[in-house]
């Protein structure tokens, strides 16, 4: 597993990263979120051993990044934040070369560059100067040259930073591909990756942990999970809230006349799923109401990011 044990970081006298401590374990996504400036991509910079922290440790596969670095980094791979890579360069010299560094020679390397070309769509670019591709490209030679030598623990920091829709549709299928065989943390800043990727999800504000949660236990968080949204038609809003006034675990209703004469309804449950849809809608049955649609809402991971980011003040000094 990779384990982070109190990682903390000083820049002068800035607390960029206070006792951030999580465990992955293979098998698992984890995705690593928090606004612009909460410490992420400097937590992905300690974690890979790139910068010094200035307490605690991170320990991959077993291998202390402070005390034995070398064996630890053998054993990740790490896609750094805004792709930095070799612009003169052509993308199979550059693959060629870090496969190298990775310690494969001869036929093995030219095996690792080409089957790593066809995983990661750069066929047809491969003898391309680098610096003539366009932003998703060179994303994607570096996300190949973090996984060219089959590490067991990857450390993405924005992997899809640059990609159009269908791009990034593909990398986010790589990753969960390789993710049965691996550790992968992955820091974004797009709530989407979350559901599309992600088993597990931490959120970090002003450098420390706010929460660590599974996507699902993200979205019950939200303030609009469990609420359900209803479009009758012929239906009257006092109607309907005399309908649902004495059903147990619903704390209010709030209504929306159309113009044709269809009712749009949100029902607030008292704790989320207090009352079921399948309550809510034999309710409605009964009392004669013509449901045209009917929506439970999951919970919305913005709201829940931005309740979990702005609280209120901590005691002590923050930075």
């Amino acid at each position: 597993m990779i384990q982070v044990n109190h990682l903390t970081k000083y820049f002068d006298s800035v607390r960029a990263v206070d006792h951030i401590s999580f465990d992955v374990h293979k098998g698992e996504i984890l995705g690593f979120l928090g606004p612009n400036g909460a410490g992420k991509s400097t937590t992905m910079r300690m974690i890979t051993g790139f910068i010094p922290p200035s307490a605690g440790t991170a320990v991959i596969g077993g291998s202390d990044i402070v005390r034995d670095a070398q064996a630890a980094r053998t054993k990740m791979g790490y896609l750094p934040e805004n792709a930095p890579v070799y612009p003169d360069m052509t993308v199979f010299d550059y693959l060629a070369f870090c496969a190298e560094v990775r310690g494969f020679r001869g036929a093995a390397r030219k095996r690792n560059v080409a089957e790593t070309i066809e995983k990661c769509f750069l066929r047809g670019v491969e003898f391309q100067t680098i610096s003539t591709l366009s932003k998703g490209y060179k994303q994607r030679v570096c996300f190949a040259q973090s996984i060219l030598h089959d590490p067991e623990y990857l450390i993405l920091d924005e992997p899809t930073d640059g990609l159009d829709p269908n791009q990034k549709h593909e990398v986010r299928l790589m990753i969960r591909e390789m993710s049965a065989a691996k550790a992968i943390v992955l820091s974004t800043h797009i709530l989407d990756e979350v559901d599309a990727v992600c088993s597990r999800a931490i959120i970090i504000a002003e450098g420390r942990i706010v929460v660590d949660d599974t996507p699902e236990g993200l979205r019950a968080r939200s303030p609009h999970h469990g609420m359900l949204r209803l479009t009758l038609s012929g239906a009257d809003g006092k109607d309907l809230s005399a309908c649902m006034e004495n059903l147990a675990g619903v704390k209010a209703v709030e209504t929306v006349s159309l113009a044709d004469g269809r009712l749009e309804a949100t029902v607030l449950p008292q704790i989320p799923e207090a009352a079921t849809a399948q309550e809510i809608m034999g309710r409605l049955l009964q009392n004669g109401f013509r449901v045209e649609s009917l929506q439970v809402e999951r919970g919305r991971l913005d709201d829940v990011f931005r309740m979990v980011t702005h609280p209120a003040p901590l005691n002590g000094p923050r930075h």
